[in-house]
């Protein structure tokens, strides 16, 4: 158990327990953003704003807390959350805007558009 700078104590498992609440969040609000076309991207976009939220939620919530200047106001959980839902939600909202416009570019280029 680790004390934080805010001053509570954070366990391993809360912390992991966070970080999937915050990345399951993302994951839902980017679903909701940008509606997938299917089943399949639905899944897909999900899983990987879960592992996205779970890998980077730690050091993206600490940047951000950081940025906005209240990184000693908030506890590592708070820190945890709000990392990991942002690292989820900017994933698969860049990922999946990137994929649809190369999707259109290719789509066009098979119809006789530009060469």
């Amino acid at each position: 158990m680790d004390t934080t700078v805010a001053g509570d104590v954070a366990s391993p498992l809360v912390l992991l327990g966070a970080k999937c609440a915050g990345a399951i969040g993302g994951s839902v609000i980017s679903i909701a953003y940008l509606l997938p076309e299917g089943r399949r991207e639905a899944a897909t976009r999900f899983l990987i704003g879960l592992a996205t939220g779970l890998v980077f939620g730690g050091p993206a919530g600490l940047l951000l807390a950081d940025h906005l200047g209240f990184g000693q106001a908030l506890g590592a959980t708070e820190t945890a959350v709000m990392g990991s839902a942002a690292a989820s939600l900017s994933a698969w909202w860049a990922l999946g805007a990137l994929g649809r416009f190369a999707d259109g570019l290719f789509r066009q280029r098979r119809r006789g558009g530009r060469s």
